[in-house]
């Protein structure tokens, strides 16, 4: 969806050079308000490149370099430059460990284009986002308390809770529907995660009023 801000400059770093390809054509596709100024396949390519600094670099967690990512992210943080990870997989530990250094979002690779552009926005005005399927991994020890939600995961609860249709919800936060949609199926996961059923709109609303995300006096929709 278009945006009438400033575009955002971003870089791309992973050794994988297919999915550099894909990557890039993904982003580009998928947002008219991001530049990809630089896809680059090494850590010295991106520090050496003609278009660096940037607004946010996407990098690889994986890359064989045997460089430390909190040096990496702590380089980029000294730059100006916010840092969203991605990786294959990774260990709940090594993630502590890069978010602790600074880095602003984390995502698996298998993430659709929509929300992959949705944590590089939210980095690039810092706020973090994390994948869901990490972020469960990460608080797996914290079932029956209200589960850690991104700013922008608040914002739809409280959109959708207060009666706003997706449709409505999506246009409101300047997203697509569809990343609308996955940002409620994110909210449910998580909550499902840590016991409470908030499947239905009703269900929801409640939940919503219950963490202080929404005000009990917030008009209820047509459910």
């Amino acid at each position: 969806m278009p945006r009438t801000e400033t575009r955002l400059r971003l870089a791309l770093v992973d050794d994988h050079r297919m999915l550099l390809g894909a990557l890039t054509e993904w982003i580009r596709n998928a947002a008219d308000d991001i530049d990809m100024v630089a896809a680059v396949a090494s850590w010295p390519e991106l520090l050496t490149h003609e278009q660096f600094p940037v607004d946010v670099v996407l990098l690889d967690l994986d890359l064989k370099d045997n460089i430390p990512i909190s040096l990496k992210i702590s380089t980029l943080k000294t730059a100006g430059v916010k840092t969203v990870l991605m990786s294959t997989y990774s260990e709940p530990n090594v993630v502590r460990e890069a978010l602790a250094a600074g880095a602003l979002g984390y995502l698996v690779k298998s993430e659709d284009a929509g929300m992959i552009v949705e944590a590089i926005r939210s980095a690039s005005i810092g706020e973090s986002y994390i994948s869901a399927e990490l972020d469960l991994a990460l608080n797996a020890g914290d079932i029956g308390g209200s589960p850690k939600l991104s700013a922008q995961e608040r914002r739809v609860m409280a959109l959708y809770g207060a009666g706003e249709p997706v449709k409505s919800v999506a246009y409101q936060l300047d997203i697509s529907e569809e990343t609308a949609k996955s940002y409620l199926k994110r909210i449910r996961e998580k909550y499902r995660v840590a016991g409470f059923d908030v499947g239905t709109k009703v269900a929801l609303r409640k939940r919503a009023i219950q963490d202080g995300i929404l005000l009990q006096t917030d008009r209820p929709g047509v459910y």
